[in-house]
């Protein structure tokens, strides 16, 4: 018999008493669960996305069956955690029932075991997959909440009805070796222009975590509408809260339902990052609260696209106070290090008023212990470095952002903009920056798309997607996937690991994926997804 580590106390205890019942009937050998003539398998021919760091193939499969349990050290809540994550999310895909710690019994099973080990950085994860057992292993719960997700993709969405009586999913034996490239791997939701409900953003949610993804900026305030509750300045939503591009009627996010998505997205290890942009981009703000406004004009509200008209007054000390609650009351509900200032196209504000502007924004932010994160154009301001800039645009403001010692959020409007179309006949989208098809939005590098900044000055890479032109979640999925896929690619799997003919044939196996959640991607025909034969009716439907 196998010794266990005293970690999985349960298990112990239920091989235990499976001895003690086959010696009081006299049995003269251990408990055997029903053994499978399980077909080969490969490893390394899994379409797994992000691609791991290695792969190693090994003898045999397991079989996730009804004989399955999972195993977590029950010393650590976190852990737990990820284990019913795992078993909620079997039980949603493969309809099977997987144990998560049972007590000894008369039954025995075959484990997935979750353990946590020291010495491994914090994402980091190893997966040994034989026969008989599944050792997931990291030093956190984050990485082993990532290996599942890896060890979630393996597993087939069918299952194979021919090795036993019941169902079996069969799951390439081997060994798996992973972690990030970089800590920030992330998506902007625009959803002021246009607003997109809590199952709206829970199903995106969904799917990032599915792909390794760890960070959501929300882009919450702008000319067009203001999204977020703020109880100590409530025409924020009353009035700003009401539109739109397009004219309809908008809407936003209470303070429990901001708290919903806070909370949905750390279960899934995912850290939401606010953005209340300003001084431009504020007209709903100035709508609401006409003192606030910087350009000289009686604000009304505006359902258009047009930007660069709208800022705040710079001057007044009531506009600051106005942004002191502000931060303060959304820092309260945000748990994660980062605030979002914005700061872009700013063209309404004068630069000796933006610049006055963003020195004392920064400060208010660090008052409530975040890092203030803004667009590249706050690397033309003289700050200390403790902040971070966000790449969109001018490679020039990223470079005295660096020469300032802040950090590089790599966004390049050219390749990481989801809201650029596809081509020139896509449903949606813009072109300003460029047409971005998918293996363009693939096909670059983070850390050598600039070469003035450095691969140390880069924090990560986030796939923002505006919202003027799309107001639905299968507008949004049309613009997002299969893009998005690329991008936590790029930001997970080491530049010597990637190649887009490889990718693109792990691409079209997540076909299935995509249909169970009903994804209304773009079929781009740069991708062979006629190779997903089983799906072919599914996708000839989606693409009429």
């Amino acid at each position: 018999m196998r010794i266990l580590p005293r970690k999985f106390p349960k298990l112990s205890m239920a091989l235990t008493a499976f001895v003690a019942i086959g010696f009081l009937s006299g049995c003269s050998h251990e408990p055997k669960l029903p053994e499978l003539a399980l077909p080969e398998t490969d490893l390394t021919a899994s379409a797994l996305i992000p691609k791991p760091v290695k792969v190693v193939d090994g003898p045999g499969a397991f079989p996730l069956d009804r004989h399955t349990a999972i195993y977590t050290e029950t010393e650590s809540d976190a852990f737990t955690g990820v284990g019913e994550f795992l078993s909620e999310e079997i039980q949603q895909a493969q309809k099977l029932t997987i144990p998560l710690n049972p007590d000894s019994g008369t039954e025995l099973f075959r484990g997935i075991y979750l353990e946590q080990i020291p010495g491994m950085a914090g994402e980091a994860y190893e997966l040994q997959i034989t026969p008989d057992s599944i050792l997931l292993r990291s030093a956190t719960a984050e990485g082993a909440f990532r290996g599942v997700q890896t060890l979630r993709q393996l597993l087939p969405e069918t299952s194979n009805d021919t090795l036993a009586e019941y169902p079996v999913w069969v799951i390439p034996g081997g060994m798996i070796q992973d972690k990030p490239t970089f800590e920030y791997r992330g998506s902007m939701l625009d959803v002021a222009r246009h607003f997109f409900d809590l199952s709206d953003v829970k199903k995106y949610l969904d799917v990032m975590a599915y792909y390794k993804m760890n960070y959501l900026h929300l882009h919450l305030t702008d000319d067009q509408g203001w999204r977020i509750e703020i109880t100590s300045w409530p025409k924020l939503t009353e009035i700003g809260g009401r539109t739109e591009v397009g004219g309809q009627a908008g809407g936003y996010y209470t303070r429990e339902d901001y708290k919903a998505l806070v909370d949905y997205a750390e279960e899934r290890y995912i850290t939401i990052v606010p953005e209340v942009d300003m001084p431009g981009h504020t007209n709903a703000a100035s709508v609401s609260y006409p003192f606030l406004n910087g350009n000289g004009k009686t604000p009304k509200p505006y359902t258009g696209m047009r930007v660069g008209f709208s800022t705040l007054d710079t001057k007044k000390d009531t506009v600051y106070q106005f942004i002191d609650d502000v931060v303060r009351e959304i820092s309260a509900m945000t748990p994660g290090p980062y605030f979002h200032i914005g700061g872009d196209e700013s063209h309404a504000t004068r630069k000796a008023d933006y610049e006055y502007f963003i020195k004392r924004v920064v400060p208010i932010v660090r008052k409530y212990g975040k890092i203030p994160i803004g667009w590249d154009e706050v690397g033309t301001v003289s700050l200390d470095g403790d902040m971070v800039a966000q790449f969109w645009q001018e490679e020039a403001n990223a470079v005295q952002a660096v020469e300032q010692g802040m950090k590089i959020l790599m966004s390049p409007a050219k390749k990481a903009y989801l809201d650029m179309s596809y081509d020139s006949i896509s449903k949606f989208g813009l072109h300003w920056a460029a047409y971005i098809p998918v293996d363009s939005a693939y096909n670059w590098s983070p850390a050598t798309y600039s070469k003035k900044i450095p691969g140390e000055a880069i924090l990560g890479v986030e796939a923002p997607l505006w919202s003027e032109t799309i107001s639905t979640i299968a507008e949004l999925e049309y613009l997002a996937f299969p893009r998005l896929l690329g991008i936590a690619e790029l930001g997970w799997t080491p530049s010597g690991e990637r190649s887009w003919d490889d990718y693109k044939s792990r691409l079209v196996r997540q076909t299935p994926y995509f249909k169970r959640l009903d994804i209304q991607f773009y079929p781009s025909q740069r991708v062979p997804w006629t190779e997903a034969d089983s799906l072919l009716p599914w996708y000839n439907n989606r693409t009429k």
